[in-house]
């Protein structure tokens, strides 16, 4: 009896003295509002609201969920907002384009698209010095970073390609041609394929990143804007702006399987770390959708800010 008592107690101890998972929050920037909402994910309401100037439009939150990124393009670079203060305490000045903003998964550095320059800034998260300008194609607007760490994405809307930039040298690589204005893009959990919502040709391009070769091209609905993954990477969510709509590809078949209503020009999409729940910024109804992976339903809809558009990853992972 002596020994199972013991026993009790150490399993209990052991249980209270794990680390609690922490609530992501969802950070939604107000392009017309100056502001970003943040959403509790669990309590599924706005907690607080942070004046952001510049016109706030693209969003990194870094790994650790410590800091949130914000594009601010009239301000020609990026705000800081520390998430635990709820507070901006840097602005960071880049370049005069600034939109597309990305963070490497070590939480190192952030990089800056500028729009007008076509180049893309690599700074220091530590100081939020620029330690790198990469030429990139024309018109640089999405980002994104493989999960190794290797390789930086670029979506180049006017030229229509997507280039891979080796991040130890900070030069490109290779550049593919992908459909007409790609803007926003996501990456699979393994680094293999890399999914290009292309706006103006209203379909997706699916490349393959060891070869940058386009295996598939799929076509959604009305100027598709971003694109997210979910369920262990086995459904793409693109939102599409002027159909108010979410498109739903099997990634195995590589075939739109559903369309999900939303709000009324939807952009932003950021999928939950549950890997079910999809959150879309809509731009028109100032409002976040959040939508269930599995059974392609709109779970709730959450009021936000004036010109919700949430572009990047905007949940912390």
């Amino acid at each position: 009896m002596f020994h199972l008592k013991n026993l009790a107690v150490a399993i209990a101890t052991a249980f209270f003295s794990l680390p609690l998972a922490a609530t992501p929050f969802a950070y939604i920037s107000n392009q017309l509002g100056d502001s970003v909402s943040i959403i509790d994910t669990a309590q599924g309401r706005v907690v607080d609201t942070v004046a952001v100037q510049g016109k706030p439009a693209g969003v990194a939150v870094s790994p650790d969920g410590r800091y949130c990124y914000i594009s601010t393009p009239e301000a020609k670079g990026f705000a800081v907002l520390d998430t635990q203060k709820r507070e901006v305490i840097a602005k960071v000045k880049v370049s005069d384009g600034a939109l597309g903003i990305a963070v490497s998964p070590d939480g190192k550095r952030i990089y800056v698209a500028d729009w007008y320059d076509n180049t893309v800034a690599v700074v220091d998260a530590g100081d939020f010095k620029v330690i790198a300008t990469i030429a990139a194609g024309q018109s640089p607007s999405g980002l994104i970073v493989s999960p190794d760490n290797h390789w930086l994405y670029v979506a180049n809307r006017l030229d229509n390609s997507v280039s891979k930039v080796d991040l130890a040298t900070f030069t490109v690589k290779k550049t593919a041609s992908v459909g007409t204005h790609p803007f926003g893009l996501t990456i699979d959990s393994r680094g293999e394929r890399l999914y290009i919502a292309n706006v103006q040709s209203d379909d997706v391009t699916v490349l393959e990143t060891a070869r940058m070769r386009a295996i598939a091209t799929i076509k959604v609905n009305m100027l598709p804007y971003a694109a997210a993954l979910a369920l262990n990477d086995s459904r793409l969510l693109v939102t599409n702006q002027d159909d108010g709509s979410v498109s739903v590809i099997d990634t195995a078949s590589l075939k739109e399987i559903g369309l999900i209503p939303v709000g009324d020009k939807p952009e932003g999409i950021s999928t939950h770390t549950d890997d079910r729940h999809v959150y879309v910024a809509s731009w028109f109804d100032g409002t976040v959708s959040v939508l269930d992976a599995r059974t392609l339903r709109v779970v709730s809809t959450i009021k936000t800010g004036e010109g919700s558009r949430a572009f990047g990853q905007f949940i912390a992972r």
